[in-house]
C-alpha cells in the first residue's frame, strides 16, 4: 500500500525550536532566526527518506478560537505565548514547504489534530497506510491497523523517532488506542488545561478504564469504588465528561479531500535553492545537489 504522511506542523516546529537553542540558534545575515526551520526540515527529510510517501500534508493551528474554547473558556489558557524567535520562523517554514510543493492545510475553528484526524481516517479509506508525525500523544486515539503515530524524541543531541502501533499502545497502556480518550477524561491534561477529575492521575485513570472500559462504566459501577476516589469521581462527574469531550479528535472537519492535491511531488528546485541560500542552509544545498545543473537527479529522489 502507498503511504500518506501527515505532519503536525506546530508540534514539530516547536520541538525543533527547543531542540536547537542557545549558542546553536542559527541566524541569517540580517539576524533572522532559522533554528526551528532547520530542525523541522532535518526531521522531515529523515522521515521522507524512511517512508518515501506517495502523499504528504502539513497541518497548522490558526489563532481563531476552536469549538473547544467555546465549550470550555479555560482550554489552553495556561499556555505561554509563542516566543517571538519562533513566531518569526513560521512564515519561513511555510515558504519552504510551498516551494517543496508540500500541501499546507489550516482551517479556522479547528486544530491541527482535527485536520490530521479527519485526513487520517479518510486516507485509510483510500487504501493508504497513514503515518502521523507529531509530538502530541492525543493522536494515539487515531491509531489502528493502517494508522500509526511516529513520535520524534531527542537522545544525546540526536533526534530519533518511535512508532506507536495498536500493539505498542496495548503493551504500554493495557488498552486499545480509542480507550485512551476515556483515560484523558478522568486524568485531564495539564498542557491543554483540561481539568479531568482533580486528584486522579494517569495510573488511577488507566486502572479504572482497564477495569470498567469507559467513563460510563466507571459511573455505572461507582458503588464498587471506595473511599476518597469515589468522592472525587462523584463530585466531579461533569468535569470528567467535559474533559473527555475536549480530548476527542474531530474526524469530520469540513474540508476538501483530494489525493492529487497532497501528492508528494518534485520540488520547485530554483525556488528551494533561493530560499536555502537566504537561510544559509548550505548543508541542505549540498545534500540535495541544488547547485548542480538541471540534468542532475531530482531533489525528490535524494532525501
Amino acid at each position: 500500500m502507498d503511504k500518506l504522511l501527515l505532519i503536525d506542523g506546530n508540534s514539530i516546529i516547536n520541538r525543533a525550536f527547543y531542540g536547537i537553542m542557545g549558542s546553536k540558534m542559527l541566524q541569517t545575515e540580517d539576524g533572522t532566526y532559522t533554528n526551528a526551520v532547520y530542525g523541522f526540515l532535518s526531521i522531515l527529510f529523515k522521515i521522507l527518506e524512511d517512508l518515501n510517501p506517495g502523499y504528504i500534508a502539513v497541518a497548522f493551528d490558526l489563532k481563531a478560537p476552536t469549538k473547544r474554547h467555546k465549550l470550555y473558556k479555560e482550554y489552553k489558557a495556561t499556555r505561554k505565548g509563542m516566543p517571538d524567535e519562533l513566531a518569526s520562523q513560521m512564515p519561513l517554514l511555510k515558504e519552504v514547504l510551498k516551494a517543496m510543493n508540500i500541501d499546507i492545510i489550516e482551517k479556522e475553528g479547528y486544530e491541527a489534530d482535527d485536520i490530521i484526524g479527519t485526513l487520517a481516517k479518510w486516507g485509510e479509506g483510500q487504501s493508504l497506510d497513514v503515518v502521523i508525525l507529531t509530538g502530541d500523544r492525543d493522536s494515539f486515539q487515531l491509531i489502528d491497523n493502517h494508522i500509526i503515530v511516529r513520535i520524534p524524541r531527542t537522545k544525546a543531541g540526536r533526534t530519533e523517532t518511535e512508532d506507536y502501533t495498536e500493539e505498542k499502545i496495548m503493551e504500554e497502556y493495557g488498552l486499545a488506542p480509542k480507550d485512551l480518550i476515556e483515560v484523558k477524561g478522568l486524568m485531564g491534561d495539564s498542557s491543554d488545561n483540561i481539568p479531568g477529575v482533580p486528584g486522579v492521575g494517569e495510573k488511577t485513570a488507566l486502572g479504572l478504564i482497564q477495569e470498567y472500559k469507559t467513563i460510563d462504566g466507571v459511573y455505572e459501577n461507582i458503588d464498587k469504588i471506595q473511599g476518597k476516589l469515589k468522592e472525587k469521581l462523584v463530585e466531579n462527574k461533569e468535569l470528567a465528561y467535559l474533559s473527555k469531550e475536549l480530548g476527542i479528535v474531530d474526524l469530520e472537519v469540513p474540508m476538501e479531500k483530494d489525493l492529487a492535491q497532497i501528492k508528494n511531488e518534485e520540488w520547485n528546485k530554483e525556488e528551494v535553492l533561493s530560499i536555502f541560500k537566504k537561510l544559509r542552509f548550505n548543508r541542505f544545498i549540498d545534500r540535495f545537489g541544488l547547485n548542480v545543473g538541471a540534468d542532475s537527479i531530482s531533489a525528490r529522489t535524494k532525501y
